[in-house]
């Protein structure tokens, strides 16, 4: 029993390496860093890359003139080519009504099906050109509403990096990755992916994500595997409903 219980446990444990924020503008020199630590311990992660980016505050940052060839390389590698919204700009204010209750400024949120699916297939169709398979997405600030959610699985794009619980989870026809801390954190139990914005961090911040990989590389996963459990049961449904409820709650009254 014991033995069972532990192969079990052992199965559903995992950390998905989740990087935010990937453009032609952005903190190069880590993500260089990042790429050789990976690298070295044969990690897998997946890239939020923004197709078209228009955030100003990113492009204060060097462009990369190769960027899209970066990105190839990255996909022969078998990392996870994500799709991280469109043009990473907001115009929309949820006033905390998004699916998850992040609050905050959107990209997507409120804005009707057409215009959602509009941004989703340009999205894809920039992909397309640069020869870049892309089945998976997650919104810029967690938001999202149920026309987020149609337009993705109309687009085809099935994988959703973003959610609460510690076990994946099927709904509206997407399987949900969980997201669920703003640092580096290892469950004991659980697959969720971590949120990394390299862009935010300097020297000192990267050597505690280097001792972090080097600690927990052994437990670290990727989509392919995780992609595997994708069978839901009572006890995963009831654990990930309590902390959807729980942490809705608190984030809308904060």
């Amino acid at each position: 029993m014991l033995n069972s219980i532990k192969k079990t446990t052992s199965k559903y444990t995992g950390l998905l390496i989740r990087i935010d924020d990937i453009a032609e503008n952005m903190n190069w020199k880590l993500m260089d860093k990042s790429e050789k630590l990976f690298d070295k311990y044969n990690i897998k992660p997946l890239l939020g890359v923004i197709p078209d980016n228009k955030d100003l505050e990113l492009k204060k940052y060097s462009n990369n003139l190769n960027f899209w060839k970066r990105v190839k390389d990255w996909e022969k590698k078998g990392w996870e080519i994500s799709m991280h919204g469109y043009s990473h700009v907001y115009s929309q204010q949820t006033k905390k009504k998004d699916y998850f209750n992040y609050g905050g400024l959107s990209e997507f949120y409120g804005l009707n099906y057409d215009d959602q699916i509009l941004k989703v297939r340009l999205g894809l169709q920039k992909f397309k050109e640069k020869d870049i398979k892309v089945r998976s997405f997650f919104a810029p600030n967690h938001t999202y509403d149920l026309n987020t959610f149609k337009a993705l699985e109309k687009s085809g794009i099935k994988i959703i990096i973003d959610g609460y619980g510690i076990f994946p989870f099927n709904k509206f026809n997407l399987f949900f990755i969980p997201q669920l801390f703003y640092r580096e954190i290892f469950l004991p139990v659980g697959i969720q992916s971590t949120q990394i914005h390299l862009n935010y961090w300097d020297e000192s911040y990267f050597q505690k994500f280097e001792n972090f990989i080097e600690k927990y590389h052994c437990k670290i996963t990727d989509i392919n595997y995780i992609l595997t459990l994708n069978k839901s049961n009572f006890f995963k449904n009831i654990v990930n409903y309590s902390i959807e409820k729980s942490l809705k709650a608190i984030r809308f009254l904060k």
